[in-house]
Protein backbone atom coordinates (compact mmCIF):
# COMPACT_ATOMS: atom_id res chain seq x y z
CA UNK A 1 0.00 0.00 0.00
CA UNK A 2 1.39 3.37 -1.04
CA UNK A 3 0.36 6.67 0.53
CA UNK A 4 1.13 10.00 -1.17
CA UNK A 5 1.73 12.16 1.88
CA UNK A 6 4.52 14.50 0.79
CA UNK A 7 7.03 14.93 -2.00
CA UNK A 8 9.99 14.40 0.31
CA UNK A 9 8.47 11.11 1.51
CA UNK A 10 8.14 9.71 -2.02
CA UNK A 11 11.00 8.14 -3.97
CA UNK A 12 12.32 10.46 -6.73
CA UNK A 13 11.99 7.68 -9.31
CA UNK A 14 8.32 7.30 -8.42
CA UNK A 15 7.80 11.06 -8.65
CA UNK A 16 9.35 11.08 -12.10
CA UNK A 17 7.21 8.11 -13.18
CA UNK A 18 4.09 9.97 -12.04
CA UNK A 19 5.03 13.08 -14.03
CA UNK A 20 5.64 10.95 -17.13
CA UNK A 21 2.34 9.13 -16.62
CA UNK A 22 0.49 12.42 -16.21
CA UNK A 23 1.90 13.79 -19.45
CA UNK A 24 1.00 10.59 -21.32
CA UNK A 25 -2.58 10.70 -20.01
CA UNK A 26 -2.90 14.37 -20.91
CA UNK A 27 -1.72 13.71 -24.47
CA UNK A 28 -4.13 10.80 -24.84
CA UNK A 29 -7.02 12.87 -23.47
CA UNK A 30 -6.28 15.76 -25.81
CA UNK A 31 -6.58 13.34 -28.74
CA UNK A 32 -10.16 12.40 -27.76
CA UNK A 33 -13.36 14.42 -28.17
CA UNK A 34 -14.09 16.61 -25.14
CA UNK A 35 -16.20 14.88 -22.53
CA UNK A 36 -15.34 11.30 -23.45
CA UNK A 37 -14.06 8.96 -20.75
CA UNK A 38 -10.50 7.69 -20.88
CA UNK A 39 -9.91 4.65 -23.08
CA UNK A 40 -8.38 2.99 -20.06
CA UNK A 41 -10.62 2.64 -17.02
CA UNK A 42 -8.08 1.74 -14.31
CA UNK A 43 -10.38 2.86 -11.50
CA UNK A 44 -13.43 0.93 -12.69
CA UNK A 45 -15.25 -0.42 -9.66
CA UNK A 46 -13.21 1.76 -7.26
CA UNK A 47 -14.67 4.21 -4.75
CA UNK A 48 -12.60 7.21 -3.63
CA UNK A 49 -13.48 9.29 -0.55
CA UNK A 50 -12.69 13.00 -0.93
CA UNK A 51 -12.60 14.68 2.49
CA UNK A 52 -12.56 18.47 2.69
CA UNK A 53 -12.05 20.08 6.07
CA UNK A 54 -10.83 23.08 4.06
CA UNK A 55 -13.00 24.31 1.18
CA UNK A 56 -11.63 24.01 -2.33
CA UNK A 57 -12.31 24.63 -6.00
CA UNK A 58 -9.39 23.15 -7.93
CA UNK A 59 -8.69 20.24 -5.58
CA UNK A 60 -12.32 19.15 -5.39
CA UNK A 61 -13.09 19.46 -9.09
CA UNK A 62 -9.81 18.01 -10.34
CA UNK A 63 -9.93 14.94 -8.09
CA UNK A 64 -13.63 14.35 -8.73
CA UNK A 65 -13.28 14.67 -12.50
CA UNK A 66 -10.06 12.64 -12.57
CA UNK A 67 -11.58 9.69 -10.71
CA UNK A 68 -14.65 9.73 -12.95
CA UNK A 69 -12.60 9.94 -16.14
CA UNK A 70 -10.77 6.78 -15.07
CA UNK A 71 -14.00 4.90 -14.39
CA UNK A 72 -14.20 5.30 -10.61
CA UNK A 73 -16.72 6.91 -8.31
CA UNK A 74 -16.29 9.55 -5.62
CA UNK A 75 -17.85 10.27 -2.25
CA UNK A 76 -17.32 13.92 -1.28
CA UNK A 77 -17.39 14.58 2.47
CA UNK A 78 -17.11 18.00 4.10
CA UNK A 79 -15.52 18.79 7.43
CA UNK A 80 -18.93 19.59 8.95
CA UNK A 81 -20.19 16.16 7.92
CA UNK A 82 -17.14 14.36 9.25
CA UNK A 83 -16.16 16.46 12.30
CA UNK A 84 -12.83 14.71 12.27
CA UNK A 85 -11.42 14.12 15.72
CA UNK A 86 -14.32 15.86 17.50
CA UNK A 87 -16.80 13.02 17.89
CA UNK A 88 -15.22 9.88 16.49
CA UNK A 89 -11.44 9.77 16.58
CA UNK A 90 -9.47 10.19 13.37
CA UNK A 91 -8.09 6.68 13.83
CA UNK A 92 -11.57 5.17 14.05
CA UNK A 93 -12.75 7.23 11.08
CA UNK A 94 -9.84 5.86 9.07
CA UNK A 95 -10.67 2.29 10.06
CA UNK A 96 -14.34 2.69 9.16
CA UNK A 97 -13.74 4.41 5.82
CA UNK A 98 -11.26 1.68 4.89
CA UNK A 99 -14.18 -0.80 5.00
CA UNK A 100 -16.12 1.25 2.43
CA UNK A 101 -13.67 2.87 0.01
CA UNK A 102 -10.52 2.04 -1.94
CA UNK A 103 -8.65 5.31 -1.37
CA UNK A 104 -8.91 8.43 0.78
CA UNK A 105 -7.91 11.95 -0.29
CA UNK A 106 -7.97 14.46 2.55
CA UNK A 107 -7.60 18.25 2.49
CA UNK A 108 -7.21 19.36 6.08
CA UNK A 109 -5.65 21.87 8.44
CA UNK A 110 -3.28 20.01 10.74
CA UNK A 111 -0.63 17.70 9.34
CA UNK A 112 -1.25 15.44 12.35
CA UNK A 113 -4.74 14.69 11.00
CA UNK A 114 -3.31 13.50 7.69
CA UNK A 115 -0.63 11.38 9.37
CA UNK A 116 -3.07 9.75 11.76
CA UNK A 117 -5.45 9.01 8.91
CA UNK A 118 -2.64 7.31 6.99
CA UNK A 119 -1.42 5.40 10.03
CA UNK A 120 -4.77 3.75 10.70
CA UNK A 121 -6.25 3.48 7.20
CA UNK A 122 -6.08 0.16 5.37
CA UNK A 123 -6.26 1.95 2.01
CA UNK A 124 -3.94 4.55 0.41
CA UNK A 125 -4.20 8.14 1.63
CA UNK A 126 -3.39 11.21 -0.49
CA UNK A 127 -2.46 14.62 0.94
CA UNK A 128 -4.77 17.11 -0.80
CA UNK A 129 -3.28 19.93 1.32
CA UNK A 130 -2.35 20.63 4.92
CA UNK A 131 -1.21 23.80 6.63
CA UNK A 132 2.39 22.62 6.11
CA UNK A 133 2.51 21.20 2.57
CA UNK A 134 0.68 20.90 -0.76
CA UNK A 135 2.40 18.13 -2.75
CA UNK A 136 -0.27 17.59 -5.41
CA UNK A 137 0.01 21.22 -6.49
CA UNK A 138 3.75 21.00 -6.96
CA UNK A 139 3.45 17.80 -9.01
CA UNK A 140 1.24 19.79 -11.37
CA UNK A 141 3.68 22.71 -11.26
CA UNK A 142 6.70 20.58 -12.16
CA UNK A 143 4.70 19.03 -14.98
CA UNK A 144 3.73 22.49 -16.23
CA UNK A 145 7.28 23.83 -16.13
CA UNK A 146 8.58 20.86 -18.11
CA UNK A 147 5.82 21.17 -20.71
CA UNK A 148 7.00 24.68 -21.49
CA UNK A 149 10.75 24.62 -20.83
CA UNK A 150 11.94 21.01 -20.70
CA UNK A 151 13.58 19.22 -17.76
CA UNK A 152 13.47 21.19 -14.52
CA UNK A 153 16.70 19.68 -13.21
CA UNK A 154 19.42 22.29 -12.77
CA UNK A 155 17.05 25.24 -13.22
CA UNK A 156 16.64 28.21 -10.88
CA UNK A 157 13.18 28.66 -9.38
CA UNK A 158 12.45 31.77 -7.30
CA UNK A 159 9.70 31.86 -4.71
CA UNK A 160 8.59 35.40 -3.83
CA UNK A 161 6.40 36.05 -0.81
CA UNK A 162 5.26 33.91 2.11
CA UNK A 163 7.15 30.70 2.93
CA UNK A 164 3.85 28.83 3.23
CA UNK A 165 2.73 25.26 2.53
CA UNK A 166 3.06 25.59 -1.25
CA UNK A 167 6.55 27.02 -0.84
CA UNK A 168 7.42 24.09 1.44
CA UNK A 169 6.48 21.56 -1.22
CA UNK A 170 8.46 23.50 -3.83
CA UNK A 171 11.50 23.22 -1.55
CA UNK A 172 10.91 19.48 -1.15
CA UNK A 173 10.67 19.20 -4.93
CA UNK A 174 13.99 21.00 -5.36
CA UNK A 175 15.64 18.18 -3.45
CA UNK A 176 13.77 15.43 -5.26
CA UNK A 177 13.88 16.77 -8.83
CA UNK A 178 17.34 18.36 -8.67
CA UNK A 179 16.69 22.07 -9.22
CA UNK A 180 17.74 25.13 -7.19
CA UNK A 181 15.37 27.41 -5.34
CA UNK A 182 15.76 30.95 -4.04
CA UNK A 183 13.31 32.21 -1.44
CA UNK A 184 12.76 35.95 -1.23
CA UNK A 185 10.45 37.27 1.44
CA UNK A 186 10.45 38.79 4.93
CA UNK A 187 12.34 36.92 7.64
CA UNK A 188 9.17 36.57 9.70
CA UNK A 189 7.66 34.42 6.93
CA UNK A 190 10.66 32.24 6.12
CA UNK A 191 10.03 28.59 5.23
CA UNK A 192 10.64 26.07 7.99
CA UNK A 193 14.35 25.28 8.40
CA UNK A 194 13.65 21.53 8.32
CA UNK A 195 12.37 21.85 4.74
CA UNK A 196 15.42 23.83 3.67
CA UNK A 197 17.76 21.33 5.37
CA UNK A 198 16.12 18.42 3.54
CA UNK A 199 16.64 19.97 0.11
CA UNK A 200 20.21 21.04 0.84
CA UNK A 201 21.11 17.54 2.01
CA UNK A 202 19.77 16.26 -1.30
CA UNK A 203 22.14 18.58 -3.15
CA UNK A 204 19.81 21.46 -4.06
CA UNK A 205 21.10 25.01 -3.74
CA UNK A 206 18.53 26.72 -1.49
CA UNK A 207 19.17 30.45 -1.08
CA UNK A 208 17.47 32.99 1.18
CA UNK A 209 17.69 36.46 -0.39
CA UNK A 210 15.81 39.41 1.12
CA UNK A 211 16.20 41.65 -1.93
CA UNK A 212 13.71 40.46 -4.57
CA UNK A 213 15.58 42.26 -7.36
CA UNK A 214 18.72 40.25 -6.59
CA UNK A 215 16.77 37.05 -6.01
CA UNK A 216 15.21 36.90 -9.48
CA UNK A 217 18.41 37.47 -11.45
CA UNK A 218 18.86 34.46 -13.73
CA UNK A 219 15.55 32.95 -12.65
CA UNK A 220 13.93 30.37 -14.94
CA UNK A 221 10.60 30.75 -13.13
CA UNK A 222 9.11 33.05 -10.52
CA UNK A 223 6.45 31.55 -8.28
CA UNK A 224 4.16 33.17 -5.74
CA UNK A 225 0.96 32.53 -3.83
CA UNK A 226 -1.75 34.48 -2.08
CA UNK A 227 -0.56 36.57 0.85
CA UNK A 228 -3.51 35.73 3.09
CA UNK A 229 -5.51 32.66 3.95
CA UNK A 230 -9.30 32.73 3.94
CA UNK A 231 -9.11 31.94 7.66
CA UNK A 232 -6.78 34.80 8.64
CA UNK A 233 -8.32 37.55 10.79
CA UNK A 234 -8.36 41.08 9.38
CA UNK A 235 -5.50 42.24 11.59
CA UNK A 236 -3.27 39.44 10.31
CA UNK A 237 -4.21 40.26 6.71
CA UNK A 238 -3.14 43.89 7.11
CA UNK A 239 0.12 42.90 8.78
CA UNK A 240 0.94 40.41 6.02
CA UNK A 241 0.18 42.95 3.29
CA UNK A 242 2.58 45.42 4.88
CA UNK A 243 5.31 42.79 5.12
CA UNK A 244 4.85 41.33 1.65
CA UNK A 245 4.17 44.37 -0.49
CA UNK A 246 7.87 44.69 -1.53
CA UNK A 247 7.68 41.11 -2.89
CA UNK A 248 4.84 41.66 -5.33
CA UNK A 249 5.56 40.02 -8.69
CA UNK A 250 5.07 42.84 -11.18
CA UNK A 251 6.38 43.65 -14.64
CA UNK A 252 9.49 45.34 -13.24
CA UNK A 253 10.43 42.27 -11.19
CA UNK A 254 9.76 39.90 -14.09
CA UNK A 255 12.01 42.02 -16.31
CA UNK A 256 14.97 41.25 -14.04
CA UNK A 257 14.65 37.48 -14.55
CA UNK A 258 15.56 35.58 -17.69
CA UNK A 259 13.55 36.78 -20.72
CA UNK A 260 11.81 33.40 -20.98
CA UNK A 261 11.18 33.03 -17.24
CA UNK A 262 7.78 31.55 -16.49
CA UNK A 263 5.36 33.06 -14.00
CA UNK A 264 3.55 30.53 -11.82
CA UNK A 265 0.78 30.79 -9.22
CA UNK A 266 -1.29 27.94 -7.80
CA UNK A 267 -4.49 30.05 -7.61
CA UNK A 268 -6.78 31.40 -6.32
CA UNK A 269 -5.08 34.75 -6.67
CA UNK A 270 -5.76 38.18 -5.23
CA UNK A 271 -4.98 40.14 -8.36
CA UNK A 272 -2.73 43.15 -7.90
CA UNK A 273 -1.69 41.99 -4.44
CA UNK A 274 0.88 39.20 -4.72
CA UNK A 275 1.05 39.62 -8.50
CA UNK A 276 -0.23 42.19 -10.95
CA UNK A 277 -2.83 41.37 -13.56
CA UNK A 278 -0.32 42.40 -16.22
CA UNK A 279 1.97 39.56 -15.10
CA UNK A 280 -0.82 37.05 -14.51
CA UNK A 281 -2.23 37.61 -17.99
CA UNK A 282 1.14 38.17 -19.64
CA UNK A 283 2.95 36.00 -22.19
CA UNK A 284 5.13 34.27 -19.59
CA UNK A 285 2.25 33.26 -17.34
CA UNK A 286 1.26 29.58 -17.22
CA UNK A 287 -1.17 29.79 -14.30
CA UNK A 288 -4.12 28.20 -16.10
CA UNK A 289 -1.96 25.39 -17.44
CA UNK A 290 -1.03 24.72 -13.81
CA UNK A 291 -4.70 24.60 -12.87
CA UNK A 292 -5.48 22.13 -15.67
CA UNK A 293 -2.49 19.98 -14.84
CA UNK A 294 -3.82 19.37 -11.34
CA UNK A 295 -6.23 17.01 -13.09
CA UNK A 296 -3.57 15.05 -14.97
CA UNK A 297 -0.98 14.97 -12.20
CA UNK A 298 -3.50 13.75 -9.64
CA UNK A 299 -4.74 11.04 -11.96
CA UNK A 300 -1.15 9.79 -12.05
CA UNK A 301 -0.93 9.98 -8.24
CA UNK A 302 -4.18 8.00 -7.90
CA UNK A 303 -2.92 5.30 -10.24
CA UNK A 304 0.43 5.09 -8.44
CA UNK A 305 -1.26 4.73 -5.06
CA UNK A 306 -3.55 1.97 -6.31
CA UNK A 307 -0.94 0.30 -8.50
CA UNK A 308 -3.16 0.38 -11.60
Amino acid sequence: MKHFLDIHKTDPADLRAMIDSARAMKTARNDRPKGEADDEQPLAGRMVALIFEKPSTRTRVSFDVGVRQMGGQTMVLSGSEMQLGHGETIADTARVLSRYVDLIMIRTFEEATLLEMAEYADVPVINGLTNRTHPCQIMADVMTYEEHRGPIGGKKIVWSGDGNNVCASWIHAAGQFGFDLTFTGPETLDPEPVFVDFARKKGANIVIERDPAKAVQGADAIVTDTWVSMHDPQSARERRHNQLRPYQVNEQLMSLARPDALFMHCLPAHRDDEATSAVMDGPNSVIFDEAENRLHAQKAVLRWCLGV
